[in-house]
């Protein structure tokens, strides 16, 4: 059946869908072991096409580049900068882009545009990088991820299109012992090879198994995936105890791309045929290998919608070191934030932040917001709001929060002219003083 899958099925998938996914994907594998020189060079080679098209196709950069052509010579892309320039930001080349919007962990609610070789390159990225790990498309996967309980159209479509392909979803945003229960006791008859999802989630799951009982270390797992927040020490150890398995970390955002991902020999190998890698201190200033800064992305297949020295909000540090599994892909060294907490209900229910900044990101006029919950009863939603927000759009947050926690919380708005990040700079979307 994986054959199948992986030699057809998939193939079929991506070719009705446009996208080169198969041919980025055979080059990304035999690119990977050229040597640290040769990638560089195709990197530059890359760069100097793609900021070509960029100065050419694209009605915002055309302004900005005044005959410079140089990767240090242009100014750093901004969250605001893009909310600002939407439209100025399409390529006059592009043909149908699909609308998409950052998932509400790494800075200010962000709507974008992405063009199929864009997503063709992140979806080759990420099959290259399972590979390494024994696993391909078609080989059963259990994903832990944001998704309504209540399904859409598109949605059951999108379960239709996982089911050919051996993927289960379950929810991150309900999990209490009664769905956490039913996940346990699915992922034992469904027997996944890999577990991919939000480590908080996944950990969440496995105190829950330990708690009861229920044996997960016995399934063949081969591999934990983890993304989309900062991976800590105990969660890795304790998931990676609770499945018998290795736990491999990714970094990436939908609006970045698929940035790095974990090898088996532990280093976090950056994917330098797509995407080129800046990091710079508060200043602007590029540091060099070794020092911890602000991560900055050009991603070189985004010539439609172009992210180009584009400031993710993480801090992060590169290394110029090699690997012993003998890829000479550049290695991120580490990268800070990412972590989103979870909401207690009143009643004990459990859910994932991303339940409740879906709600608020989406609402129009919000520019900045965070919540924040002190105790089980009460939640605080901070919000820096234009001209666009009104009585409605409070209520409509309101009655969403209600309809997810229950009626006995208690909500307080309170109005800002800017939401304030942490001391590290980061914005924190959901913090919660309540233990789980």
């Amino acid at each position: 059946m994986n054959t199948i899958v992986s030699k057809l099925l998939f193939p079929f998938h991506e070719s009705l869908k446009g996208h080169s996914t198969i041919q980025m994907l055979k080059e990304l594998e035999r690119s990977q072991w050229l040597k640290r020189e040769e990638i560089t060079r195709l990197q530059k080679e890359r760069l100097a096409v793609f900021i070509k098209s960029v100065k050419e196709d694209v009605p915002y950069y055309k302004s900005l580049f005044n005959g410079k052509g140089a990767l240090e010579d242009i100014p750093f892309q901004t969250k605001k900068a893009i909310r600002e320039n939407t439209e100025r930001l399409r390529s006059v080349r592009a043909g149908r882009l699909k609308r998409s919007n950052t998932g509400g962990s790494t800075g200010e609610p962000l709507i974008f545009y992405l063009g199929k070789r864009r997503i063709s390159a992140d979806i080759a990225a990420k099959v290259r990088a399972t590979r390494w790990w024994g696993v391909d498309i078609g080989d059963r996967e259990v994903v832990i991820w944001g998704s309504p309980v209540e399904l859409t159209k598109q949605d059951r479509i999108r379960q239709v299109r996982d089911s050919l392909f051996r993927t289960r979803l379950l929810s991150a945003f309900d999990m209490n012992d009664e769905t956490m229960g039913r996940y346990a006791e699915y992922i034992r008859k469904f027997r996944p090879l890999h577990v991919f999802g939000y480590p908080s989630s996944i950990y969440l799951l496995c105190r829950y198994a330990r708690k009861k009982g229920v044996r997960l270390d016995d399934l063949g797992v081969k591999v934990v995936f983890c993304t989309a927040e900062r991976l800590y020490d105990h969660q890795r150890d304790f998931i990676s105890e609770t499945f018998s398995a290795p736990v491999a970390n990714g970094y990436g955002g939908r609006d970045a791309g698929f940035i790095a991902h974990e090898c088996p020999e532990g280093r976090m190998h950056l994917t330098d045929e797509n995407i080129i890698v800046e990091i710079a201190d508060p200043a602007g200033n590029i540091l060099k290998p070794g020092e911890s800064g602000e991560i900055v992305v050009t991603q070189l297949e985004s010539g439609d919608y172009p992210f180009l020295r584009y400031r993710t909000g993480d801090i992060g540090v590169v290394s110029d070191e090699s690997c012993p599994c003998g890829r000479n892909l550049g290695v991120l060294k580490s990268v800070e934030g990412r972590s989103t907490d979870f909401i207690v209900a009143p009643d004990g229910r459990i859910m994932h932040g991303l339940a409740l900044i879906y709600v608020v990101r989406d609402t129009e006029g919000v520019e900045g917001f965070k919540i924040l919950q002190e105790d089980r009863d009460s939640i605080k939603i901070f919000l820096s709001v234009n001209q666009a927000f009104t009585e409605k759009s409070e209520e409509r947050i309101r009655t969403d929060f209600t309809k997810r926690l229950g009626g006995d919380v208690k909500l307080e708005f309170v109005y800002k002219d800017r939401v304030q990040p942490e001391k590290s700079g980061k914005f924190r979307y959901v913090e919660s003083k309540v233990k789980i």
